[in-house]
């Protein structure tokens, strides 16, 4: 139904929009009217209005003349009338000096960058570390300490590196040790969580002759180790820039937003459902999977590393959001990030 919306009512939506975005009140056709760019009279102006309301891109909150925006209207505005935001030259060297002055850590580019986002846009960003698609060993090593303690390291794809200390209630040899070792370099390589089963576990029982009682303790380790990486990462920034919007005045609504932020998993669940696409992703409203964000936007944008998913940077803030900044400044920062990161692996 879009494609059949004159130019005039278009103009007369984004200028509503934009104006809604700015000032967060109904808008009414005496205000248009003072735009010179719709050269329109108030009962013209209020007539497509009318016709934008019917169609669902406008909606009347109350008994006044003003529209506010729908969901639909926001997101033809987005996909159909937004204009580019050009960032400030003050802007763009904020950027570069934050991501680009010394290498980091892949978490601390990450932070910075979430937090010259919340701070540019106004609005609360998130920085995502997503859950890994599987996680695997790719070799096991172990420390003798004394006979009821040891070491276990474990060398995950990806070059991470868990080391977890081992307390058992029985006497151990450092021969046992070593031949569990073996065992788990041979057998528990290359294997997710749910590829190491119950039949798996007692088949190394069986295996590892006098030394089976073992069996049991690493493989829980292992476990423990795996769900630590599996879990992914979600850091919050500027969440009280929420509060600077009526949006979120009310405090049941900001307390459900405040729970999402904590336990965090939503978030992760709808970074990692996306196809990992180099685009900027754009959630306005329902069209969100989490219930708590029926009225605010999501806008992210993934970052790679090698062709792999590392991180995702995004802002979160009222349906009403600067749009155009706000893209802009995701794709500046992603592209910032994306150029650090890639000297950083040249260097190695």
């Amino acid at each position: 139904m879009e494609r059949f919306l004159s130019d005039r009512k278009k103009k007369i939506l984004q200028a509503i929009i934009e104006a809604h975005i700015a000032e967060g009140a109904p808008v009414g056709s005496k205000f248009l009217s003072q735009d010179k760019q719709l050269s329109c009279s108030s009962a013209t102006i209020r007539n497509e209005m009318a016709e934008l309301e019917a169609l669902g891109y406008l909606e009347q909150p109350h008994t006044s003349a003003g529209r506010v925006p729908s969901e639909r209207g926001y997101r033809f505005y987005v996909d159909a009338l937004l204009e580019r935001y050009r960032m400030t030259s003050d802007e763009i060297e904020d950027i570069r000096r934050s991501l680009n002055d010394k290498l980091h850590e892949l978490d601390d580019i990450l932070s910075d960058a979430s937090r010259l986002a919340s701070s540019l846009t106004n609005y609360t960003s998130i920085a995502v570390r997503p859950r890994p698609a599987s996680v695997r060993v790719e070799r096991y090593e172990a420390m003798y300490v004394d006979p009821r303690n040891f070491v276990l390291v474990m060398l995950f794809h990806g070059g991470k590196v868990k080391t977890k200390y081992v307390r058992v209630e029985f006497d151990i040899e450092a021969y046992d040790l070593q031949t569990i070792c073996r065992l788990l370099n041979a057998r528990l390589i290359n294997l997710t969580s749910e590829a190491i089963t119950i039949s798996l576990i007692c088949s190394l029982e069986r295996e590892a002759g006098h030394a089976s009682p073992l069996v049991s303790p690493i493989v829980k380790t292992v476990y423990e180790a795996m769900s630590e990486l599996d879990g992914g990462d979600v850091r919050v920034q500027g969440v009280n820039r929420l509060l600077e919007y009526p949006e979120y005045a009310d405090v049941d609504s900001m307390k459900s937003m405040l729970g999402m932020f904590e336990k965090k998993d939503a978030l992760l669940d709808l970074v990692a459902a996306d196809a990992d696409s180099d685009d900027v992703h754009i959630y306005i409203g329902s069209e969100n999977t989490v219930d708590v964000m029926n009225n605010s936007t999501l806008v992210y944008r993934k970052i790679k590393r090698g062709g792999r998913v590392v991180g995702a940077i995004g802002i979160i803030g009222p349906r009403r959001m600067n749009y155009s900044k706000v893209i802009e400044t995701i794709n500046q920062l992603a592209e910032g990030i994306d150029y650090a990161i890639g000297d950083a692996s040249d260097r190695k």
